[in-house]
């Protein structure tokens, strides 16, 4: 953790404006923003996502609003309803109706008793969203979308759903290679897991990807519409399309050669193209 707070450090210096962290099987999301939160002065620290089914909506609150209070501005929750096998397989919840679950989630959020002084400013959220239904509710109950594993042609379709005012806060894989079979090689690594999760695959079909894509690691066309990679003016286009399609905020998940590597001389190289620190 000491190590995740000096890379925090790092990419606030470099002028990146956010870091987005993941819950999942890692690190306690709340406990790990917060000392990331600390580490820092201006960096807002995102998770993206926290599951609804990790802790109920009172603790969730209560993490929420202590959190803003203590960083005023710089934190943004993201929540998810996770997928079956992550919600079931091994926590041991019921997953028949995640919508459902994720529109009770909120109204207990905003229901819950929390007698400490609140927070000076307006504490943030948005929702994991893909399908209309959650990209409405997004933009209705919270202050936007974190859409995942999409192509450019998801970040217009969820701009259409949520109106111009939502934040839309998109994911973009990228890899800084320009020899194209090393690098579908490192993004169909990236995806293997991805292409497991029907959330995600049933999301590609709306847009024209068929089992064929999806299957043997994902088509060259998939692979292309998901991981942006090249050099750092093809990577720095594809991050201008997504602003174009109507993403308010862009995040940029970098796939290193090593998965397990911390790509700080990738960050690096890509500020100047992306503009960041400019």
């Amino acid at each position: 953790m000491a190590k995740a707070q000096e890379h925090a450090v790092e990419l606030e210096e470099i002028g990146y404006s956010a870091l987005w962290i993941p819950e999942a099987v890692g690190r306690e999301v709340f406990v790990s923003s917060t000392l990331l939160l600390s580490a820092t002065s201006k960096l807002i620290v995102a998770p993206g996502i926290a599951s609804i089914y990790a802790r109920d909506p009172i603790s969730a609150n209560s993490a929420w609003q202590t959190i803003t209070s203590a960083f005023p501005d710089r934190f943004l929750l993201g929540l998810g309803v996770s997928h079956q096998v992550m919600v079931e397989g091994m926590r041991g919840h019921d997953y028949s109706k995640p919508f459902s679950a994720m529109k009770n989630y909120i109204a207990g959020m905003d229901n819950a008793f929390f007698t400490a002084s609140p927070a000076t400013t307006t504490p943030r959220r948005v929702l994991a969203a893909l399908g209309p239904k959650m990209l409405e509710f997004a933009a209705q109950a919270t202050d936007g979308a974190h859409p995942y594993f999409v192509p450019v042609e998801h970040t217009a379709f969820a701009r259409e759903v949520m109106g111009p005012d939502s934040w839309l806060c998109v994911e973009q894989a990228v890899c800084l290679e320009t020899d194209p079979t090393r690098a579908r090689e490192i993004a169909r690594g990236h995806m293997a897991m991805y292409l497991t999760l029907p959330n995600y695959t049933n999301n590609l079909k709306r847009f024209g990807f068929t089992d064929d894509d999806i299957a043997d690691g994902g088509s060259d066309r998939l692979v292309d519409a998901i991981v942006a990679w090249g050099d750092e003016e093809t990577i720095a286009a594809r991050v201008a399309a997504q602003h174009a399609a109507g993403a308010s905020h862009v995040c940029i998940q970098v796939l290193p050669e090593n998965p397990t590597d911390v790509p700080v001389d990738i960050w690096r190289r890509l500020a100047p193209a992306l503009g960041v620190g400019s």
